[in-house]
């Protein structure tokens, strides 16, 4: 009787952090800013204008996000 053929699984996409983040060209994630959706009068200008430019995540948390978006 032949052995069966072991399947691999296909991995699911966490579609929160699809959405959130951007795997860049060299291999980084990239996220947007935190804090500029409201409130925003409070705000400085040069501040609002930092928070609407997208960043690159912490090596430290670059790993978990990696995990959630196993295609990308």
């Amino acid at each position: 009787m032949p052995k069966p053929k072991k399947l691999k699984l296909k991995l699911k996409t966490h579609k929160g952090a699809q959405k959130r983040f951007k795997i860049t060209a060299t291999g980084k994630v990239e996220r947007r800013h935190a804090f500029a959706r409201h409130i925003l009068t409070s705000k400085a200008s040069k501040r609002k204008r930092r928070l609407g430019q997208s960043t690159i995540v912490s090596p430290a948390n670059a790993p978990a996000i990696r995990a959630m978006l196993p295609y990308a």
